[in-house]
């Protein structure tokens, strides 16, 4: 195995220093934000009740507006998940009457629930809203299929992540090109990006190339493994208004919702985030590179996310590399991850999330639903060397 590993990184030594890169370039965007809002440490005091006048909170929201160069922004720790941010999104936006299109195929397992793909009577469905979606095409939009299902459509829904599928993750160049493509169509329709896992990945963001609404969750990406919760929402003032009245209320919207402390965790975990996310991608190329010299095909090894699909094709070795991941993390080392069900998933699933944050997909992890092809999903890592050793030591386990 030492002998793969040396050959492996020596292999990646000039996409490394693509990924280093990336992450100069994101780090300054990160500090001119900073000095932009004059970020202090008073900043840091926080919130509690309403939370109105939260000046911390509300800084936030300005320099996340900035970092993604779009109109406004929400970031608040009272969404729960990244789920639930994409469901008050999907909620503040659609009206009854209205009609939803994916076109990057069917979406992420927990959000047919939201949707009303399996029947559910809080969904999207259920209040009347019309759902439809189209297939990506070789691993990039349907072009022809797009242009003729746009017409009475109000929100086109892009979900950039794999999530449990078997295709790649979508890339900045794909999505500038359908959104431009769209909005030549029609100007009017939003079009709706689930950003989820890809901050950061590369040198721009979705709202710098014309999407409307841009959604994602802080332990992912930009929590760095250091907020402990939330999410965040950013785009044109009109749409996140609209948002931010269906997280909180109508007439209330953004001026309530109080950080709880919250306050200097976003911050620097935002600060943190270009190197921890760097730190993710080389452990996805070097947990990509090492697989495919020991014979396992991998899917989704590019830089468009920090999400690697390892397929097994065996149910077996599935579950012992999951198990693997856990035996090698900071915290609940000690605990074997079994197959369970899980709230929005119809298939059992099994996760190793040893993290100090509960959920964290932005530290090391490794996730899949217990179907065929049997792929694991991997993902993060804090810094390399700890995603490196936990690599090593599940690949080994494995190993015949």
């Amino acid at each position: 195995m030492l002998n793969k590993v040396l050959e492996v990184e020596k292999s990646l030594r000039d996409k490394y220093s693509k990924v280093d890169e990336i992450v100069l370039a994101n780090s300054k965007k990160v500090l001119d934000a900073f000095h932009k809002e004059k970020l202090q440490a008073s900043d840091f005091n926080g919130t509690s009740g309403y939370g109105y006048g939260d000046v911390g909170r509300d800084k936030i929201e300005r320099i996340y507006a900035d970092v993604f160069k779009a109109d406004s922004a929400l970031v608040r720790n009272q969404f729960v998940s990244g789920t639930h941010a994409l469901t008050v999104a999907l909620f503040g936006l659609l009206r009854p009457g209205d009609t939803l299109l994916s076109i990057t195929g069917l979406p992420y397992d927990t959000l047919y629930k939201v949707i009303g793909i399996t029947p559910n009577e809080s969904s999207l469905k259920s209040f009347g809203v019309n759902y439809k979606y189209i297939d990506l095409k070789e691993n990039d939009f349907d072009y022809d299929k797009i242009k003729n299902e746009l017409d009475g459509v109000k929100v086109v829904h892009i979900q950039r992540s794999l999530g449990y599928g078997n295709r790649d993750t979508i890339s900045i160049e794909q999505l500038e090109k359908v959104i431009k493509f769209i909005k030549d169509i029609n100007n009017n329709i939003i079009v709706f990006v689930d950003n989820c896992y890809c901050e950061f990945c590369s040198l721009k963001e979705p709202s710098e190339l014309g999407a409307d609404i841009v959604v994602g969750s802080l332990i992912k990406n930009l929590g760095a493994g250091i907020a402990n919760n939330g999410a965040y929402i950013v785009g044109k003032k009109e749409y996140v208004s609209l948002c931010a009245e269906r997280l909180t209320s109508p007439g209330l919207g953004s001026e309530v919702g109080p950080s709880l402390g919250q306050n200097k965790n976003f911050l620097l975990g935002l600060y943190l985030a270009p190197m921890v996310v760097g730190n993710a991608l080389k452990v996805k190329l070097f947990t990509s590179e090492l697989c495919k010299k020991i014979g396992y095909n991998v899917i989704n090894d590019n830089l468009n996310d920090i999400v690697l699909g390892i397929v097994f094709k065996d149910r077996d070795k599935l579950v012992k590399y999951v198990k693997a991941i856990q035996s090698a993390s900071a915290v609940d080392a000690h605990f074997s991850p079994e197959e369970t069900d899980m709230p929005g998933y119809d298939d059992k699933i099994i996760m190793a999330s040893g993290s100090f944050t509960d959920g964290s997909s932005i530290e090391l992890s490794c996730d899949a639903p217990i179907r065929e092809p049997y792929i694991a999903y991997q993902q993060g890592s804090l810094s390399y060397e700890y995603g490196k050793i936990g690599v090593i030591s599940a690949l080994e386990s494995i190993s015949d």
